[in-house]
């Protein structure tokens, strides 16, 4: 007889994810904890954008969602977002395609508990403007044989946290820039569950 993750496995990790767009990264995490392959549950979705796809897919797995922006909290943004995180006692907040720097108050409450994926080795090919493709075009434009995923500390600059972990993608000679970044999306995705696996 199968053991849910509350008796089998002790208690699940509470983790709060916050994405701007498609959110891809986000159902490839909220399947795994659905399978049973991370002892893990996603409590809670915030977006600053109030038509991403993402807030669609937490909805449709019945995760509660919010659209907190500095529309609909020019003054408080960071605040609302660190309230809305401990309402559901998230312990780990996860940036999964998120497009605004962290505030403040998010970042001292959750200290060290914040991570970030970004398609590359960073210290390489990071920093402001350098997202999706604009990131594998820079790869490929340098002439790399590898690329990768960097999953990050976050604090108060892009892509400037302590690396948590990383792993390494091929460029390969006839790779066009669709290639590679669906191949390293692909990995990212993997990725970000094997690292949450790693999570305590």
């Amino acid at each position: 007889m199968s053991q849910s993750g509350q008796d089998g496995q002790g208690k699940r990790l509470r983790l709060g994810a916050l994405a701007s767009g498609g959110g891809t990264n986000l159902q490839a995490i909220i399947d795994a904890c659905k399978r049973g392959d991370l002892n893990a549950e996603v409590c809670v979705v915030i977006s600053n954008n109030s038509g991403a796809r993402a807030l669609e897919r937490a909805r449709s797995e019945g995760i509660p969602t919010y659209h907190l922006s500095t529309v609909t909290h020019p003054d408080s943004l960071d605040d609302e977002i660190c309230r809305t995180l401990e309402s559901y006692d998230v312990e780990w907040v996860l940036l999964a395609g998120y497009m605004r720097l962290m505030g403040a108050a998010t970042l001292n409450r959750y200290r060290n508990r914040v991570l970030n994926s970004h398609p590359a080795l960073l210290p390489k090919f990071g920093g402001k403007g350098m997202y999706g493709s604009h990131v594998h075009k820079a790869v490929l434009d340098a002439g790399e044989s590898v690329t990768g995923v960097t999953i990050h500390y976050v604090d108060e600059q892009y892509d400037h946290g302590e690396t948590f972990t990383q792993c390494e993608v091929p460029v390969l000679p006839d790779d066009t820039l669709e290639s590679l970044e669906e191949r390293v999306k692909e990995r990212e995705r993997r990725f970000w569950v094997e690292t949450i696996s790693s999570l305590s």
